[in-house]
């Protein structure tokens, strides 16, 4: 693709895309979470924009994938792993455009994972095989908003019912009573190193897996029938969410820490992912009106702050978005422990997808919510 300069003038969720475009024109390393959320950021422009070019982008890096049959190239369903239903948000809208039967086949695909994934004894979802019993926060994001718009559009109205008992575990487990934060995750069987033995819960409240479970919230909303019985549970569970994140917000550069309550202490930095997927969130709350019009101010601090701490554009007009944790992670092999030390101490990068994408979807949420107040 040539490359083109970026007009100054364009809000900054058609700059984004139009920067994502041309450095990345191509998604199709693996079926994963990560272009996911640049794709679904995608999707979300043209939805407002009608651009053409932004949903040929979507169509030509999700066919790379997806074959005659609906089979998906790189997807193991026997992995049974939360994060590769992500990518799978944007079958519908391919779908409801083209009337291509591969994509509807994709989706059910993604669908029966769900149906035999394992789960805990509270029949909460594992994050993956690989992670027995363990629920992690990320994971709501990754595959509850898929399942609600997969009831909606396939008319499998009991899938909200789960849905709703997946958010409640978190809220119950994860939640810590006093700040109104949640850790990053809860293993069921307090059998991990990292996990509190009477609790469960790993021991930090990490900026980005708050982030993902932010996120999920107002977008699972987008699905729910108004008259299921725990609409307003799960809008509540938002509000608590959003109240907390406020409280933790930097109050001189308006964005969030890596580590949320831990503010200045020393190795702890103001992280541009978290910042974006709360900003995402407020203003999406705000614009549907789940949340007080007083959160539109926190979000547009938070939004100016991203600008201010984190944007860089080059002389083509390139978005880049700094200070970017490239990862967070529990268990595994060298064993991460969940400690301050470790969340720390992961590297930092740039225009890292998990931040990119929500950078898209926040200016985007920024821009049409600022046109109502």
């Amino acid at each position: 693709m040539l490359a083109k300069s970026i007009p100054e003038v364009s809000p900054w969720s058609i700059r984004a895309v139009e920067t994502l475009l041309q450095r990345h024109p191509s998604l199709t390393h693996r079926w994963h979470y990560e272009p996911g959320v640049a794709l679904l950021a995608v999707q979300r422009v043209w939805e407002q924009t009608g651009e053409p070019r932004y949903f040929d982008y979507i169509q030509r890096n999700i066919d790379e994938f997806i074959d005659a049959a609906g089979n998906i190239r790189t997807y193991v369903l026997d992995d049974y792993n939360l994060d590769q239903i992500n990518q799978g948000k944007v079958l519908f809208a391919l779908y409801a455009q083209t009337g291509d039967l591969r994509y509807k086949n994709a989706a059910f695909l993604l669908r029966k994972q769900m149906k035999t994934h394992p789960r805990n004894a509270e029949s909460g979802y594992w994050h993956k095989n690989i992670y027995p019993y363990q629920m992690w926060l990320d994971g709501l994001y990754m595959a509850e908003p898929f399942l609600a718009q997969f009831a909606q559009v396939f008319a499998e109205p009991e899938i909200f019912d789960d849905v709703a008992h997946q958010i409640a575990i978190f809220d119950r487990q994860a939640r810590e009573p006093q700040t109104g934060l949640l850790y990053h995750a809860w293993d069921s069987s307090r059998s991990q190193l990292w996990a509190n033995p009477q609790t469960g819960c790993s021991p930090h409240f990490w900026g980005r897996a708050m982030g993902w479970f932010m996120m999920a919230l107002p977008d699972i909303m987008d699905f729910f029938p108004p008259e299921h019985p725990q609409r307003d549970f799960i809008i509540q569970v938002f509000r608590d969410t959003a109240k907390a994140t406020l409280a933790v917000q930097d109050e001189a550069f308006g964005v969030w820490y890596q580590i949320l309550d831990q503010g200045q202490r020393p190795g702890n930095y103001l992280e541009a992912s978290a910042s974006c997927m709360f900003v995402y969130a407020l203003a999406k709350g705000v614009r549907l009106g789940y949340l007080d019009s007083n959160y539109l101010q926190a979000a547009q601090r938070g939004f100016q702050g991203i600008l201010d701490q984190f944007i860089e554009v080059d002389e083509r007009g390139w978005v880049n978005l700094n200070s970017i944790v490239s990862v967070g992670g529990l268990g595994g092999n060298p064993y991460r422990d969940g400690s301050f030390e470790y969340y720390t101490s992961e590297p930092v990068a740039s225009n890292d997808y998990k931040g990119f994408g929500p950078f898209m979807m926040a200016s985007l949420e920024i821009e049409c919510v600022s046109q109502n107040y």
